[in-house]
């Protein structure tokens, strides 16, 4: 398997400081590079960038039924250990944010078993945030 190395992301949003509060100050997220169009985040080690855009028409996800749940599709997010995980999902509840799915066990007594997690931020980007008790069962099949 090759080195494990931060990937990027780029998404849309409508106001760069409504998204600078939610990624920063909900989600935890470090503000970065900056430009009066885009902002960059150091999300969890890896580099998220919001970037302006005027005109932006309010989005609605799709949702997929997946072991039982409606999730939000397309979705991004990052695998976390339990701990910070953990910490995270605290966070959030103690936030009252809305959740697609609040915080739960999915998958149980499978391969693929995880806690999971799914938000919008408040433009309509889906977020996934998971966890697996043995990080050696993230790519295991059935």
């Amino acid at each position: 398997m090759a080195e494990l190395r931060p990937f990027h992301y780029a998404f849309a949003v409508a106001d760069l400081e409504v998204a600078q509060d939610f990624y920063v100050n909900t989600l935890g997220a470090q503000e970065a590079r900056s430009d009066e169009k885009w902002i960059d985040f150091n999300f969890f080690g890896h580099q998220l960038s919001a970037h302006l855009i005027i005109d932006y028409p309010p989005l609605t996800s799709p949702l997929s039924l997946v072991d039982g749940d409606h999730i939000p599709i397309p979705h991004f997010g990052v695998i976390l250990t339990k701990p910070v995980w953990e910490q995270l999902a605290e966070r959030l509840l103690h936030l009252e944010v809305q959740f697609a799915l609040e915080p739960k066990l999915r998958f149980k007594n499978t391969p693929g078993e995880q806690w999971s997690m799914f938000l919008y931020d408040p433009f309509s980007n889906g977020i996934e945030f998971k966890c697996f008790e043995n990080a050696e069962m993230i790519f295991a099949s059935s």
